[in-house]
């Protein structure tokens, strides 16, 4: 039986935000990003870097006014990405995490693909910006990705103080512990990773 390709593709248009990508879980980390907000872009180019998603985005928001609107919509729509390219998470590892030290900085992330959706972040809020980018803000687009994709995310800083160390710390360590959830755990035999057998 040939192996379903996991990816999914999602355009999302608002008053605020006009947002199209494509997303294949099982890449090679290639990506193409252009959300009109450069640090994003960059975070971005990480996480798909070192989940090996092969990403594309194109995302244009009202950022005359602040970043908010566009990071919360590409977090909507890159966890509606996740959850359908995922389809209904049989023979996935379904845990993973990922402690990354960045310089000065160390983070770990996890994540659990058990179709409940919570984020708990924590990150001192009082970090400030790298170059014109609230930090900040990262927490409302990993907020908006949990609740589009069904996944549990817990990320802790364990040591930083330069936002741009901590921010890559973040970013790495989320596509490598979303590279190890996703995974394909051949003993499950394409089972549901749940002793309810459901996610």
């Amino acid at each position: 039986m040939e192996k379903r390709k996991r990816e999914a593709a999602v355009s999302r248009k608002t008053k605020e935000t006009d947002i199209r990508l494509k997303l294949c879980i099982d890449g090679e980390g290639k990506a193409e990003i252009d959300t009109s907000i450069p640090f994003m872009d960059h975070m971005l180019n990480l996480m798909a870097a070192h989940g090996f998603f092969d990403l594309e985005i194109k995302a244009r928001g009202d950022t005359e006014i602040d970043d908010h609107h566009t990071l919360e919509d590409i977090g909507i729509c890159l966890g509606m990405a996740f959850s359908r390219a995922l389809d209904d998470r049989k023979g996935i590892w379904r845990y993973g995490s990922a402690v990354i030290p960045m310089d000065d900085a160390l983070a770990r992330v996890v994540v659990d693909c058990s179709n409940r959706p919570y984020l708990a972040y924590r990150v001192p809020t009082n970090l400030g910006k790298t170059g014109n980018f609230d930090i900040r803000l990262l927490k409302e687009f990993l907020r908006a990705f949990a609740n589009h994709s069904g996944m549990t995310i817990h990320v802790d800083l364990l040591a930083g103080e330069d936002p741009h160390h901590i921010s890559e710390a973040i970013f790495k360590g989320f596509g490598r512990a979303l590279d190890s959830a996703l995974a394909v755990e051949n003993r499950l035999q394409g089972m549901i990773p749940s002793t309810k057998g459901l996610l």
